[in-house]
């Protein structure tokens, strides 16, 4: 019997769920409540793809280490950051009981992550250069009853909705957390993010400006990156910084912050986003690169009366939410192709 959470395909250890499992089966034969799809390309997590690139080098090196794990555990979950990325594809089959609503022939982006989704790739990726965090190839992959995807939209070239749904759950939860601090407070409140310029950190700032924030910050790691934000007009005071420093950090934005989101790539960023964010506010880390525990103790051995969120990638809505802000905001857009 099949399990909507994906049970019956963990092969190793058992009993625990696919995002926890060491190896996946694969096998792209679907139960009836799953959905098969034929991949076309993957995208890394930020976190995970700059590891491997500073672990194997650039290349074909970077390839190799993606297939390897791919073959290893049938998924995609980098073994050091623990995090993977997520696909574009076509719906192949959905099984007669899959709930998802998918028809055969559908091209999607999955919403949950690489780490708990059957993968097994065919053609050794080869279109990949290794170069990108965007992974063209054939491939195959199983979603489950519980699992979430999108219909890409007609009017945003694929690669572009892919870089987009992958951070969705961002912005979704920066509206989310402006709104009820406007609520509980009856005033706007101030926002900082950390890697601002970035994919997540750009719609995060969007978001934030769209639900009545008053003062937004937005920190960047190098002169370039604050050139880019500045003209996108994102944010109302942009801040060259290290985020891993965090007496340096809080000095360069200077008043703390209600809201601080942390969209980094790069870990050691936990103790800047506690300093820079005002007693009584909140910090979200988006950053697969983030050590809970350090963020944890951090904040409490500095007596830091602020509340932490585990930025979940989930939100109600989410994957329109960043679509729309996509479509609205052409400073969004701008830094999106950028970095293409």
């Amino acid at each position: 019997m099949s399990s909507p959470y994906g049970l019956h395909r963990v092969l190793e250890p058992a009993g625990v769920l696919p995002q926890q499992a060491w190896r996946l089966d694969p096998d792209p034969r679907p139960w009836p409540d799953e959905v098969v799809v034929d991949v076309e390309r993957l995208n890394l997590d930020a976190a995970s793809f700059r590891q491997l690139r500073e672990q194997h080098g650039a290349g074909p090196a970077v390839r190799a280490a993606v297939l390897e794990i791919v073959a290893e555990r049938g998924k995609m979950q980098n073994p050091v950051t623990g995090s993977g990325g997520m696909l574009l594809g076509t719906v192949r089959e959905a099984g007669p009981e899959s709930p998802l609503g998918l028809r055969a022939g559908d091209r999607i982006a999955t919403l949950v992550s690489l780490t708990l989704t059957p993968l097994r790739i065919e053609d050794g990726l080869a279109d990949w250069d290794g170069e990108g965090e965007q992974v063209p190839c054939r491939a195959t992959a199983v979603l489950f009853a519980r699992s979430i995807a999108a219909v890409l939209p007609d009017d945003v070239p694929d690669g572009l909705a892919l870089a987009v749904l992958d951070v969705c759950g961002a912005p979704a939860l920066t509206d989310r957390l402006v709104r009820e601090h406007r609520a509980a407070r009856a005033a706007a409140p101030s926002v900082c993010v950390l890697g601002g310029g970035g994919k997540s950190g750009s719609l995060s700032l969007a978001a934030a400006r769209r639900a009545g924030a008053d003062r937004l910050v937005g920190v960047v790691p190098t002169e370039a990156e604050a050139a880019r934000l500045r003209a996108a007009g994102l944010a109302d005071q942009v801040v060259v910084a290290d985020a891993r420093d965090p007496v340096a950090l809080a000095a360069a934005v200077g008043a703390p912050a209600d809201v601080t989101v942390v969209c980094v790539d790069v870990p050691g960023c936990e103790h800047g986003a506690i300093l820079v964010t005002a007693n009584g506010g909140v910090v979200a880390y988006f950053s697969m690169a983030t050590s809970f525990p350090a963020a944890a103790l951090g904040a409490e051995g500095l007596a830091a009366d602020v509340r932490l969120l585990i930025g979940n990638g989930y939100v109600p809505g989410h994957a329109a939410f960043a679509l729309d802000l996509f479509r609205a905001e052409p400073g969004v857009r701008t830094l999106f192709e950028s970095r293409s």
